[in-house]
């Protein structure tokens, strides 16, 4: 009998632990970053992998060649998401020369669209974040949020890791758009 109490104690304490790689939105189990911004200068940028997909509303997004792409992802579950949502509708409608996606990561589709409507986003969003796995090189998506800026060059210009302020995003995006 002294021997069946400590494997009974273990296989209590394995039973009580929750294993495997499931998710539940209401979880902290996302790396939320600092709004660090990192550039690449020209002569050092990488080609980024083409962006496309599925939409919210329906549809597809392609890329366009030879215009700058900011490329936001995030998740409603997502606090610093929900704070830069406004601050990222405003510098799309002041930036019409710049195209924005948006990239549902981690959450469904009822609570995206709930999102989009509550912040009255007008730029499109890819609901299949597996774009994301091809984004390995130079600047991967580490956080979320995470905001992508692609030249016109259709290479990675920088990353702000985390949510973004209105004035670093403007002054980078007047800057690309000026290459």
């Amino acid at each position: 009998m002294k021997r069946l109490i400590p494997l009974l104690l273990l296989l209590l304490l394995t039973s009580c632990a929750r294993g495997g790689n499931d998710f539940s939105p209401n979880e902290q189990s996302f790396i939320s970053g600092n709004g660090i911004v990192t550039i690449i200068e020209q002569a050092n940028r990488e080609v980024a992998p083409q962006v496309t997909g599925p939409l919210l509303g329906g549809g597809t997004f392609t890329q366009k060649k030879g215009q700058v792409l900011l490329m936001n992802v995030w998740a409603p579950w997502c606090s610093p998401c929900r704070a830069e949502a406004p601050a990222l509708e405003e510098l799309s409608k002041a930036h019409p020369e710049v195209q924005f996606v948006g990239v549902l990561t981690r959450d469904n589709i009822v609570a995206a669209k709930a999102f989009v409507d509550r912040f009255n986003l007008t730029y499109p969003t890819i609901t299949d974040d597996a774009l994301l796995a091809d984004f390995t090189g130079q600047l991967s998506v580490n956080a979320i949020p995470t905001t992508l800026l692609i030249d016109k060059e259709g290479r990675v210009a920088a990353r702000i890791s985390g949510e973004i302020t209105y004035s670093t995003l403007d002054e980078l995006l007047k800057d690309l758009v000026k290459e």
